[in-house]
């Protein structure tokens, strides 16, 4: 029975329904599970694949052309009052260009921040969530390596509350990345490094947000971009990200 009630909570857990003291129960309970673990892998890996099969196709311009020569040509008294619904439109298009741009910029970073805390949440949950193991800077730095086209600077977490795990190589937007995990209590708290080539998400300066469960902060630093995500406390989020800041610049 003990069974049936966690792996009733598998699916809420994946899709960070659960609240905070239950999200950190059930990571500890993936720990000792392996059927549990294997389910949470499996809804969230479909999830992701199912992200990606989306961004696969986009018609090109040569399908627009083909179709547009397909349809029948304007009569010339057509043709002269062309450039009033063009004109409409343009008006409309002005006036509403704001407000939708704020929207697809809020559903741009939403949908960042959901991939991230998926991958979050599967790397928590697999029996191997880093690569590279190990509390040393000064050995995980070195590690990615070869493994990404830029490098970076981790903080000294000497007289503080954080501990490092260690690392990994994700992908965002199909771009290599390095996905660090560290510990605060009996909290797990991912940082994500990548290029910054998300400008048209996400705008110059710091970004915080909360995801479901999970607390977000973004920044840009030395021409990357870093997300740090996960259930610890907003002010924990904050220190670990001014840290990073502030290992970037040395």
């Amino acid at each position: 029975m003990a069974s049936d009630s966690w792996r009733g909570k598998v699916g809420a857990y994946a899709d960070g329904e659960l609240s905070a003291a239950e999200m950190r129960a059930m990571g500890e309970h993936l720990r000792s599970c392996p059927s549990c673990t294997s389910d949470v892998l499996s809804r969230v890996q479909l999830r992701l694949a199912v992200k990606s099969a989306g961004k696969r196709y986009a018609p090109s311009l040569a399908l627009r052309q083909r179709i547009e020569k397909g349809l029948p040509a304007k009569s010339d008294e057509a043709r002269r009052w062309d450039w009033v619904p063009k004109l409409i439109a343009a008006v409309a298009v002005v006036a509403v260009a704001f407000v939708l741009l704020h929207r697809w910029t809020s559903s741009q970073q939403s949908q960042t921040f959901a991939e991230l805390a998926d991958i979050h949440i599967s790397t928590l949950a697999s029996a191997a969530p880093v690569d590279v193991i190990s509390t040393d800077r000064h050995t995980v730095k070195p590690w990615f390596q070869g493994k990404l086209p830029f490098t970076f600077n981790l903080p000294e977490l000497a007289n503080s509350p954080f501990t490092l795990v260690g690392g990994r190589v994700t992908y965002l937007d199909q771009t290599p990345g390095a996905h660090l995990i560290y510990k605060v209590g009996s909290h797990e708290i991912s940082v994500f490094i990548f290029q910054n080539r998300l400008n048209w998400r996400f705008p110059p300066g710091d970004n915080r947000a909360k995801h479901l469960t999970f607390n977000v902060e973004s920044f840009t630093a030395d021409d990357l971009r870093f997300f740090v995500i996960g259930d610890a406390g907003a002010d924990n989020i904050h220190k670990l990200s001014e840290m990073l800041k502030l290992a970037s610049q040395s």
